[in-house]
């Protein structure tokens, strides 16, 4: 199954889609080379800061293993109190990375050898011909 992986960096994002499994069992916060992903990124250093799985539930550091955690949670990261003294539980996932992520969201530690906004730039395509004799 492909992960879909987010590496931003200064306000921009580009998206990659692989089916390399170099990043299964690692965590968030961890650092990685950008080559083990794709070969474009090389001499990049990106960090980890999230993930989610097929169902869109996110993986929460400090969360050990890959497996979910129902939590009871009054403050604090994935919850929203609408008004005071309200708890809800959960569903959480794990901070490690494993098959059934679907999304992994990273950001630039260290740029590599070409620049960030050319790493995944789309080659314009000319227009035809016969749509200008058609509109005329």
């Amino acid at each position: 199954m492909p992960f879909k992986i987010n590496i931003s960096d200064k306000g921009k994002t580009k998206k990659l889609e692989t089916e390399n499994e170099a990043l299964v069992g690692k965590k968030i916060g961890e650092t990685f080379k950008g080559e083990e992903i794709d070969e474009n990124l090389k001499g990049y250093e990106l960090e980890i800061t999230g993930t989610s799985d097929l169902s869109g539930i996110p993986g929460f550091k400090g969360l050990e293993g890959t497996e979910y955690h129902r939590k009871v949670l009054t403050k604090g990261p994935g919850m929203k109190a609408k008004r005071k003294g309200l708890r809800l539980r959960k569903t959480m996932r794990g901070e490690e990375i494993s098959l059934k992520m679907h999304q992994i969201n990273t950001i630039v530690k260290k740029q590599g050898e070409t620049k960030f906004e050319d790493l995944f730039k789309v080659e314009a395509t000319p227009e035809t011909e016969s749509t200008d004799s058609a509109n005329k």
